[in-house]
């Protein structure tokens, strides 16, 4: 905190259920070698009646708003404070955001940013309204589509979920596609994009399922991975031993780098 900036106190009694609950996000991240273009869709629902949509974005610059599929002009919402207010939304709709970020000249290593030749994110607890317009609180619980474009000098390109698919999109660039099936709140989106090294396992589940194990490093230091992947594999089953619960994805993945600048993170 700057010197001269006044602490912001949130006190519990003033908590206050949000307005819109958001059932869906699908985001797409388009990575270019000055900026990245987030498009963000968000299949929300009202909780109260006759309130304005209230989406946070920080360092990010707007470029357009459409509703239900119709194109919104600056009269229909208003960007101030790090807010954007859209007014008038049906009581169920699709809200649709485009901006754009510069991850590599993102210094608050927040949201996605730009470290040792690769792009990755923090998002707790406030920093996913660095990446795309949202509804940035721990209460807002949504499944999550990402759709990852870049470079292929960025190798891997992973985030959240199971991988639905990869390819080709267009000269010299290719994509991903994840989906997490599980709600949750923006704090826990993660997503690299990078050239790293990958150790890979499997852990068989106690109903006998196949889960794949992928833990991605800096070239040359896959011999550090052991012990990490003999950790995972003794809490997982740990997990079904001692509370009956069975990881429930087709993938587990760890990225292990060392100029990462919260140290861990359990997204």
């Amino acid at each position: 905190m700057e010197a001269n900036q006044t602490p912001h106190f949130v006190q519990r009694q003033d908590y206050a259920a949000p307005d819109w609950l958001i059932d869906k996000t699908v985001l797409k991240v388009q990575i270019f070698d000055d900026h990245a273009l987030c498009h963000v869709s968000l299949s929300v629902r009202a909780t109260a009646d006759d309130r304005p949509v209230i989406l946070q974005g920080e360092g990010i610059e707007l470029i357009s708003v459409m509703v239900d599929g119709r194109l919104l002009s600056p009269s229909d919402y208003k960007v101030d404070g790090g807010e954007l207010t859209i007014y008038t939304v049906p009581d169920r709709a699709v809200i649709e955001v485009s901006s754009k970020c510069n991850p590599y000249s993102n210094t608050a290593l927040e949201g996605l940013y730009a470290s040792n030749g690769m792009l990755c994110t923090q998002c707790e607890p406030e920093g996913f309204r660095r990446i795309c317009y949202y509804s940035d609180r721990p209460d807002v619980m949504s499944v999550f589509t990402t759709h990852i474009e870049a470079p292929t000098s960025f190798i891997n390109l992973l985030s959240n979920g199971n991988l639905i698919e990869q390819g080709e999109a267009g000269k010299g660039r290719h994509y991903a596609l994840w989906h997490d099936p599980h709600p949750k709140p923006s704090y826990l989106f993660a997503m690299v994009a990078g050239d790293l090294a990958r150790v890979e396992d499997k852990f068989i589940t106690a109903s006998g399922r196949d889960v794949d194990l992928h833990i991605y490093v800096e070239a040359g230091n896959e011999h550090l991975t052991a012990h990490a992947m003999a950790s995972l594999k003794a809490s997982m089953r740990w997990d079904e031993q001692v509370y009956g619960l069975e990881y429930d994805l087709d993938l587990f993945q760890i990225v292990a780098v060392s100029h990462f600048n919260m140290g861990a993170m359990e997204n």
